[in-house]
């Protein structure tokens, strides 16, 4: 089969032939890829950021937004069938240590990470587990909706961790409108009443996300902490959900926040640096957010099957790769770009 390749960090990757995965154990799912979302993940593993994270074997293959159809099975696999319509979970979990006992799927004792830490699915096949496929309508196609595996899982899985903070009257911040924060606006609408603000420094980005439901739309002209605080009465909103997490949008995001608010990250690159002083005087809450549940992930489908979720993408076909790189890396991808393979 061809995949994109990773053989050197801070080069440009290969499409190559590499073996067919093959089913070797009874819980072995093989997956026919249809769609495979870009993440800036994978910007960062090919600059080598995750090199210590990951400990990976050079050549591998990328990708860890994925969907597709099912194309072989293990003997112990019931719940899906060969032909069936299939979202992939990121993370190959094993089911019993206590994260995945208590549904932290994500936090598995013993887990693969596929596109980062093993083979991904920027190919024409993906070996994956019983456990991390979620069965679809088939009138869902795995182009349109790859991208909500990992971008669209990790939105919603910090949007439910904020909701309880959001009841009506509140206000939420989404820094940044692009391949995440798209999915976060949507997110928010259906799941809380709160007033929905969103920073971004592209007026494209801003007239998308008025159009996903955001009810103002800042740019971020150098007048956008004044402009949040006059919108939020003098005080911030309760929940920041940071979609950048670089460059000025941290100190942005620790501004925009009231007192005793809630500051949700999930774009990295950056570095917070916050007196212990003024976390405890404020009684400010950060808060991480790695991809999320199976059931999130179910949860989502769900949203997306009634309509009320759908992602902005472009199309690229698995040998224009690093084409989409390029794009993704110069700001011209508004929304995820997705790799589908001939």
């Amino acid at each position: 089969m061809k995949a994109v390749r990773l053989h050197n960090y801070l080069q440009k990757c290969v499409i190559e032939e590499v073996a067919d995965p093959v089913i070797g154990g009874p819980f072995d799912v093989i997956v026919r890829i249809g769609g495979a979302g870009l993440c800036r993940t994978d910007l960062h593993i090919i600059e080598g950021q995750w090199k210590e994270k990951s400990n990976v074997a050079l050549p591998y293959t990328l990708g860890h937004e994925n969907a597709g159809w099912v194309h072989a099975v293990g003997s112990a696999v019931s719940h899906v069938a060969v032909g069936d319509t299939v979202i992939v979970h990121p993370l190959v979990t094993c089911g019993f240590c206590f994260p995945c006992r208590g549904g932290h799927d994500m936090h598995c004792e013993n887990s693969a990470f596929p596109g980062i830490s093993t083979d991904g699915g920027f190919a024409q096949f993906l070996k994956t587990s019983a456990r991390s496929v979620v069965k679809l309508d088939p009138s869902l196609a795995p182009k349109d909706i790859a991208a909500l595996a990992d971008a669209g899982l990790t939105a919603y899985h910090a949007v439910k961790k904020s909701s309880a903070l959001l009841y009506p009257g509140t206000a939420a911040v989404v820094i940044g409108a692009g391949g995440l924060g798209h999915i976060g606006i949507q997110v928010l609408r259906a799941l809380t009443p709160a007033t929905i603000i969103v920073v971004d420094r592209s007026e494209r980005a801003l007239e998308l996300a008025k159009q996903l439901g955001a009810d103002h739309a800042v740019l971020a002209n150098g007048k956008q902490i004044d402009t949040v605080k006059q919108i939020t009465g003098g005080f911030g909103a309760e929940v920041v959900l940071d979609f950048v997490g670089e460059g000025g949008a941290i100190a942005d995001g620790i501004a925009f926040l009231r007192r005793a608010g809630s500051y949700s990250i999930i774009g990295y690159g950056g570095a917070l640096n916050v007196p212990l002083i003024d976390i405890i005087s404020t009684e400010t809450n950060f808060v991480g957010n790695l991809v999320g549940t199976y059931t999130d992930l179910v949860e989502l489908m769900t949203l997306t099957a009634a309509g009320k979720v759908t992602l902005h993408t472009k199309t690229y076909p698995l040998e224009a790769f690093n084409d989409s790189v390029d794009d993704l890396d110069h700001g011209r991808l508004q929304g995820r770009g997705i790799l589908v393979p001939a």
